[in-house]
């Protein structure tokens, strides 16, 4: 809970942060203030690292803040992907006004590509048992088609095969995993969420409200 956020402040605290941690160092700040939901980011600095500027839409963590309203929490330190592949450390913390509501996301995305390849070279004379699986970075998306896109897939991966082969009860828990994840913010997504399905606009949202 803060006092008051001022995002002069937010946009000194990023400058300061992505000097300190140096150029493979992005930092992010989201405005949810104005729920204009295709041009959340009001500061960055090193955008080159995810290829993001100033008034690009969201990332899933936006999403995720509209979604879920001011029961979200933070997420600290886990890991990331851009489109051209490069693996991030990332850290994303929510900040509230002095009633709690949300008000801004400060996002830091840290290039540790190079580091892993060090790491994966050194990994086999330093490994003693088989690793754990390791969970799929989430990609780092550039406009709101692209987190659209992005969302199909996912939902697309989690039923494990193509529409073509897909009952309703697969489509109806792919487009409640789209829904869970807030696809149905994004402008027009109901849209292109039927015509990828193959399914009537009335029939998207039957399914929506259809018992699991």
């Amino acid at each position: 809970m803060m006092q008051e956020l001022s995002l002069d402040a937010l946009r000194q605290i990023a400058h300061g942060l992505a000097l300190q941690f140096g150029t493979n160092c992005e930092v992010v700040v989201h405005s949810l203030a104005d729920c204009d939901i295709e041009h959340s980011i009001v500061a960055i600095e090193n955008g080159h690292v995810t290829g993001r500027k100033l008034g690009d839409g969201p990332s899933h963590v936006v999403l995720d803040a509209l979604q879920h309203g001011d029961t979200v929490e933070d997420h600290l330190g886990y890991l990331t992907r851009t489109k051209d592949g490069k693996i991030l450390k990332s850290s994303t913390m929510y900040l509230r006004d002095k009633a709690g509501h949300l008000r801004y996301i400060l996002a830091i995305n840290l290039d540790i590509t190079g580091l892993l390849m060090f790491e994966s070279s050194l990994k086999p004379l330093l490994s003693t048992a088989e690793a754990a699986e390791e969970k799929e970075p989430e990609r780092i998306v550039q406009s709101v088609g692209e987190l659209l896109d992005e969302l199909i897939e996912q939902s697309t991966r989690l039923v494990g095969k193509p529409v073509a082969l897909m009952t309703k009860e697969d489509k109806i828990r792919a487009i409640q995993f789209l829904n869970k994840n807030g696809a149905f913010l994004i402008t027009k997504s109901g849209d292109k969420i039927s015509k990828y399905y193959g399914i009537s606009k009335y029939t998207l949202y039957s399914y929506i409200d259809a018992e699991s």
